[in-house]
């Protein structure tokens, strides 16, 4: 009796797990399933390889959404309108931008979105739109594929220059040169001695040029105090030139020609007349005769 008891009590646990069990998936599916979604669509130029239905949606990093549906444009085959479901609450903007990424080089591709800044209104659908169309541009793997014929055409260029520049010629040169400098590296290890001598011979007469520039100081000071008298002259003498002391030297000068000229001619009356600056003038000049005696006076 006991036996069976436990096997009832043990079957009932059992079943009342597999129940709760099936109660907390279906709640969780009713969760899932009554759960509201937004919708945006973004139109891709060119290839999406990676991408497909149930692919992952990412909003600045973080995984927010499906891709629901993918077809091609009617108006541009070129072009792919790729329909996506994300949360409602995302509050994405006009400047937004959706590109295709890939997790590394091995990783799935997914729809990453950029968000916009603050200030830019909320991204709506415009007339004749279904959804709000997020503005796409290209991923890097997609510039990287538009890029790489330049890269490999500039590649090609480089390769071709190389290939010049390494002619038998350039390198018959290049195996010249290297040989010289062969050469010459073991004509200076050779010379090593003579090369210290020399290094140690400099540094003596750098030495003695210290010491001789040390003697000469004084020498050097003495030069530097005649040229500060001599500039204290040139000083004194401009300011003669250009102050009163050229006038004054102009008048005297004046004075001078005239002593000298006064000089000259008491010189030369002195040679005509001696006597006259000794004894004076002593000739008696005319006198004329008076006439209203009527004869000579007595």
């Amino acid at each position: 009796m006991e036996t069976k008891a436990n096997y009832v009590a043990v079957g009932a646990f059992v079943l009342a797990c597999v129940i709760g069990l099936v109660v907390t998936i279906l709640w969780l599916a009713g969760a899932q399933y009554s759960q509201e979604y937004a919708y945006y669509q973004s139109y891709f130029k060119g290839p999406v390889t990676g991408l497909g239905k149930g692919t992952i949606t990412r909003y600045n990093g973080i995984e927010v959404g499906r891709i629901t549906a993918l077809e091609f444009d009617p108006s541009d085959p070129q072009r792919v309108i790729v329909t996506l479901q994300v949360q409602p609450n995302l509050n994405i903007r006009e400047d937004s931008v959706a590109s295709i990424d890939s997790q590394g080089f091995t990783g799935g591709s997914f729809v990453e979105i950029t968000g916009g800044t603050a200030s830019a209104p909320l991204l709506v659908a415009k007339e004749g739109e279904r959804y709000p169309v997020i503005r796409t541009r290209p991923s890097t793997f997609a510039q990287l594929q538009q890029s790489a014929p330049e890269v490999v055409a500039k590649l090609n260029v480089a390769a071709s220059r190389l290939n010049d520049l390494l002619n038998d010629d350039n390198r018959r040169a290049i195996a010249h040169v290297l040989a010289n400098l062969d050469e010459t590296t073991a004509t200076i290890a050779k010379r090593s001695a003579d090369i210290d001598a020399t290094i140690a011979n400099a540094n003596k007469a750098m030495a003695n040029l210290s010491a001789a520039s040390n003697g000469l100081r004084p020498t050097l000071e003495h030069v530097d105090l005649t040229v500060q008298k001599y500039g204290k002259v040139a000083d004194d003498a401009d300011a003669f030139i250009n102050g009163d002391g050229l006038a004054q030297l102009s008048d005297l000068i004046g004075e001078v020609r005239r002593l000298v000229a006064n000089l000259t001619q008491f010189s030369d009356q002195l040679n005509r007349q001696p006597t006259k600056l000794l004894f004076g003038d002593r000739r008696k000049g005319y006198e004329p005769k008076d006439s209203s005696n009527g004869g000579d006076a007595k």
